[in-house]
């Protein structure tokens, strides 16, 4: 294809100087169950309440709307967050902090997403919460549909999932309550995205 790149007027630099703000794509990945939405969900209130521009991108609802033609195998996981890579980008260039939670099994789909926003725009949080205890709250019963070969390609049962190697913060959610997990990572992230 051969589309010309068109330049904005504003540029992201001063979106993210009106918002005074730095933009940042917070990552959470980890196994269904393991408490990524959670905490995305209470960090964006936490980020919220402190002032900051943010918005969060669940992998459940961009499912449902955007990406709800694709499935579950290894390619329909890389199309999906090919295209949640994409659509943070552009908010990340509207001066946003991005939140998102997304199973995001393997390793080289993550890298190609912090080379997408860039990797001074990317932090990953891995919530690393035993098989086992997400099992046990798994309240939509997806894990016993799993094991009984009911779901296909579910990742941690039937597929499988890449632990990040580097993660920049990782989470123990069968250890932490969740008012220490979200000081732990405000504490991270808060001077990554405070402008002065």
């Amino acid at each position: 294809m051969n589309i010309p790149h068109e330049d904005y007027i504003i540029t992201p630099t001063q979106r993210a100087t009106q918002k005074n703000q730095k933009p940042l794509l917070i990552w959470f990945t980890g196994l269904s169950g393991c408490g990524k939405s959670t905490l995305a969900k209470n960090l964006d209130v936490k980020l919220f309440e402190k002032g900051y521009h943010t918005f969060s991108l669940d992998g459940d609802c961009i499912r449902s709307g955007l990406n709800k033609d694709l499935g579950f195998t290894p390619e329909g996981r890389k199309e999906n967050l090919r295209r949640v890579g994409e659509v943070a980008k552009l908010m990340l260039d509207a001066g946003l902090i991005v939140i998102g939670a997304f199973i995001s099994p393997y390793r080289e789909d993550r890298l190609k997403l912090q080379k997408t926003v860039g990797a001074n725009h990317y932090f990953e949080i891995f919530v690393d919460t035993p098989l086992g205890i997400c099992e046990e709250r798994d309240v939509k019963g997806l894990y016993a549909k799993a094991r009984k070969g009911e779901i296909e390609n579910f990742t941690g049962i039937s597929a499988p999932y890449e632990a990040p190697n580097r993660a920049d913060l990782r989470i123990d959610n069968s250890k932490w309550s969740l008012d220490d997990s979200l000081r732990n990572i405000l504490m991270e992230v808060e001077h990554r995205i405070a402008k002065n």
